[in-house]
């Protein structure tokens, strides 16, 4: 892929940062949640970006519900999508990384061949909390979705509840971050490691 884009409004923040920024929200308040997701979205769908939201907290119809009380008007095309989250990490009950990776690579090409600018996605995380078989990856995943977005560069939110996941989890949230939320703005994360290091020490743990 060599499809350049020029830096794209967030939404909640007057920072504009290059498509491909992957972004974690780790969060304690439902509002602060709602408030900066909802205003993210927004922007792509203003912005005539190809958006899709995983939603597992919440219904993909409480999901619509909630954009809409907002006052945000979603697009009736496939320039919008509501997907469960778990169905679309584990079509097959399984969580299998190359999979959902590739999931991700044509979520962009689709994207772009549609003519749509850009793209972006919020996913909530945590389905990965519910014992399904190969959740266990799910940071490996994370690390490795950094190299996927050089050349397919979907920009993302990955939203983590503070009161749901361990600290250590965390901790390895932070690892494969480049970028965090943090009161309402994105900071270059100071514990993200390269994904390959990242692998190199995660895999070697376990």
């Amino acid at each position: 892929m060599d499809h350049k884009e020029k830096p794209g409004a967030m939404g909640f923040t007057q920072q504009a940062f290059p498509p491909g920024t992957h972004m974690c929200m780790i969060y304690t308040h439902e509002a602060e949640r709602r408030k900066i997701i909802g205003k993210f979205l927004e922007s792509g769908i203003l912005g005539g970006e190809k958006v899709s939201y995983f939603a597992d907290i919440m219904k993909p119809e409480e999901v619509r519900a909630w954009l809409l009380d907002l006052g945000i008007t979603l697009p009736e095309s496939d320039g919008f999508s509501i997907l469960a989250a778990e169905r679309t990490y584990c079509p097959d009950g399984t969580f299998v990384p190359e999979k959902m990776l590739d999931t991700l690579r044509a979520f962009y090409e689709r994207a772009i061949k549609d003519g749509y600018p850009a793209a972006r996605v919020s996913g909530e995380m945590s389905w990965a909390l519910k014992r399904i078989p190969g959740a266990e990856r799910l940071m490996e995943y994370e690390a490795l979705v950094n190299e996927v977005l050089l050349t397919h560069p979907v920009t993302a939110i990955c939203q983590y509840d503070v009161n749901k996941f361990s600290g250590a989890s965390i901790l390895d949230v932070l690892k494969v971050h480049p970028m965090m939320i943090v009161y309402g703005q994105i900071v270059q994360n100071p514990y993200y490691m390269k994904p390959r290091d990242f692998l190199k020490t995660h895999l070697a743990a376990k």
